[in-house]
């Protein structure tokens, strides 16, 4: 099968040099028809005579700068079955591809019925996820839950340990994903509403969720990530968790429907502006009131969310079986009855607030 490694690219040529060595191996390595094509959105450094000098190998494709939306018209075009989509921040173990792409792959795994709608085929796979250390986790054994008011979707929930090297359902995915570009097309592929980026992945993997498809979580595949090496120069630290807390907002607006979820946000919300108030005066200017200013900014977007919005007739049902399939004690207890059964250490169960995690950048 012909499958594409399509790196997204905007001024890297630093992290292309480091990264684009490993996706090669890991292409030449699999048993399927694989090629690397790097997608730049209209970067300005000199990455494209890099390329043209140092891995005439490696196909270019032009975008305008649409980030990850850039991948909508790319894989239209490309008309392949199934695509890895990747930051360029990204290293491949060489073993990585064939395993990640095996669930989306004619027969893969169907999900039975659990407290909730049965899942069917599964759209998007993920790998096991390390910083470029080779020993500090990144995810992508991904849970949700709601803390303050607000999703927070994160693979670092107290007891993830233990079941960072277990196969299963994630709720999102991350830096690298493998698709089934045809159920990406349909789902509409991602959303510009959460330009120029972050939690795209996660409002994507919700709306398959929604469609009766599902995520895999697959750790026998392997992968490195940088992290925020482009989000971080372009907006810094307090600029990308503003972006975060922006798009936590729309994604919410967009979204959630049960009455119990908006309650959760209708009641959180004016606590986290009275805190900013709180908070203001012992943070440094570009700290300071984080949260009103991503109210703000979401506010400015809300005429964009509900033209696009995908809800099929039981998405308050839908709702409520992904919050309860990924929240971090029904993850942890799904993974205690498999060790239960294989005679393995429980993991731990918390509802200890969770880290907000920008999912890409």
């Amino acid at each position: 099968m012909r499958i594409p490694l399509l790196v997204l690219n905007f001024n890297g040529r630093r992290l292309l040099r480091e990264c684009l060595p490993s996706l090669l191996a890991a292409a030449a390595a699999s048993r399927h028809d694989c090629r690397v094509v790097v997608v730049d959105n209209s970067s300005t450094d000199d990455s494209l005579a890099f390329l043209a000098s140092q891995f005439p190998e490696v196909e270019v494709l032009r975008q305008p700068n649409r980030g990850l939306c850039s991948y909508n018209r790319v894989l239209a075009d490309l008309g392949d079955p199934l695509a890895i989509l990747l930051n360029n921040d990204v290293k491949l173990d060489e073993g990585c591809i064939d395993p990640l792409v095996e669930p989306l792959l004619p027969g893969g795994p169907k999900v039975p019925t659990a407290r909730g709608r049965s899942l069917g085929e599964c759209f998007m796979a993920a790998p096991l996820c390390w910083k470029f250390d080779g020993a500090t986790y990144e995810g992508q054994k991904t849970s949700i839950a709601w803390h303050g008011g607000l999703v927070r979707a994160t693979s670092h929930f107290p007891g993830h340990e233990a079941g960072i090297h277990q196969a299963g359902l994630t709720a999102s995915a991350g830096a690298v994903m493998a698709v089934d570009v045809a159920k990406f097309l349909v789902l509409g592929g991602f959303d510009p509403l959460y330009l120029p980026g972050t939690l795209e992945d996660l409002d994507l993997a919700y709306r398959g969720f929604l469609a009766g498809y599902h995520v895999q979580h697959v750790p026998r595949a392997v992968a490195y990530h940088k992290g925020q090496a482009t989000f971080g120069p372009a907006f810094g630290e307090a600029g990308c968790g503003q972006l975060a807390l922006r798009n936590t907002l729309l994604f919410q607006w967009k979204n959630v429907r049960r009455p119990l979820h908006r309650a959760r946000m209708a009641a959180g919300i004016p606590l986290r502006l009275l805190a900013d108030v709180v908070r203001s005066a012992r943070l440094p200017l570009e700290r300071r009131w984080a949260f009103w200013r991503a109210l703000r900014a979401a506010w400015k977007l809300r005429g964009e969310l509900y033209s696009a919005a995908f809800q099929p007739a039981d998405a308050p049902e839908a709702e409520r079986d992904f919050f309860r399939r990924f929240h971090p004690r029904e993850i942890n207890g799904a993974r205690n009855r498999v060790a239960a059964q294989r005679g393995q250490p429980r993991a731990v169960r918390s509802d200890e607030p969770l880290a907000i995690e920008a999912s890409r950048g």
